[in-house]
């Protein structure tokens, strides 16, 4: 009897189309200013499903599209990528798409629609695919509102009653307290979580606390399972698991393109893995996938440090 082919990494959740928007000086309301525009693939679930498999990991994707022009490019952009995708798709919503600016002072902000993707429901899930899951990502943006909160939430108990483990990204602090920080913990603390990748001003509204150990302590209480990465952006991360905390150095990624103001280092949000790893040689379940999980725009050009994944053996 052939056994049942696992699958290392599946992730669940949203793709969408980002404009990114740069300014190099402030726009003032009303006015209008020069910049850079450009339609980029993202989605914070796609995103991770893709920097996963450029880091030498077998990935899959499960999301909901559009039957429109830019879900026809999400697919073949998932191709690309080389990224197993089951794609869901529907002709009642467009195929996602997300407004981000990044301002003059280099602060993001960002609209997102309400295509496809947040329509995705516990019916469509791939069964077979999840219940063959070593490890399932879903990020907060899956838990914001319903559809698709109910579907993220299924993903992960099929997963978990298949042996596997769980992964998740808050994915907004101004999204969480809108919800309500308690709504959002009781729908996301029950999940089994095993690792929780929370930047910190997402980690500061869900515990309350602010400096990055006390965050990550109280966090450790909400999610007892789960070992923390704090994300610290430039500053890299702190990582509490077992009750033993310590500060990662950022790994950074190089940047290859032909504009100059994009050609230079810039830091890997969560290449804390490898470092970590190194220190305490552990292998727990989920460790052999990539550490680089962002929520970066997924642009050409831009290449990952190796120090910044875990290569898949």
């Amino acid at each position: 009897m052939t056994p049942t082919r696992r699958e290392p990494l599946v992730v669940v959740g949203d793709y969408a189309w980002d404009v990114l928007i740069h300014t190099e000086s402030a726009l003032l309301t009303g006015g209008d200013i020069f910049g850079s525009v450009q339609l980029t693939p993202g989605g914070s679930a796609a995103n991770t499903a893709v920097w996963a498999r450029r880091c030498g990991l077998p990935t899959s994707f499960v999301g909901k599209i559009g039957r429109d022009r830019f879900g026809a490019l999400a697919e073949a952009e998932l191709a690309e990528e080389e990224v197993s995708a089951v794609w869901l798709r529907t002709s009642e919503h467009l195929t996602g798409s997300v407004a981000v600016w990044v301002d003059h002072l280099r602060e993001r902000s960002m609209v997102s629609g309400k295509g496809a993707d947040h329509y995705l429901l516990p019916e469509e899930l791939p069964g077979e695919l999840l219940a063959r899951a070593e490890h399932l990502h879903l990020s907060g943006w899956s838990f914001f509102d319903d559809p698709p909160r109910r579907a993220a939430r299924e993903a992960a108990r099929l997963v978990r009653a298949a042996g596997g483990t769980v992964s998740f990204d808050p994915g907004s602090f101004q999204m969480i307290d809108e919800l309500g920080v308690a709504e959002f913990l009781a729908f996301t603390t029950d999940l089994g979580v095993d690792v929780l990748f929370p930047n910190l001003e997402e980690g500061q509204v869900l515990s309350g606390a602010r400096e990055p150990e006390a965050v990550a302590a109280r966090l450790s209480e909400l999610y007892p399972e789960a070992l923390v990465a704090l994300k610290l952006d430039a500053r890299g991360s702190y990582v509490l698991n077992g009750g033993h905390g310590e500060y990662q150095a950022a790994v950074p990624a190089t940047v290859r393109d032909r504009r100059p103001r994009r050609a230079q280092p810039t830091p890997s949000r969560a290449g804390w893995w490898s470092g970590w790893a190194r220190a305490h040689q552990a292998t727990p379940p989920w460790s052999p996938w990539c550490a680089r999980l962002t929520r970066a725009p997924r642009e050409r050009g831009v290449h990952s440090n190796q120090d910044a994944c875990t290569q898949y053996n």
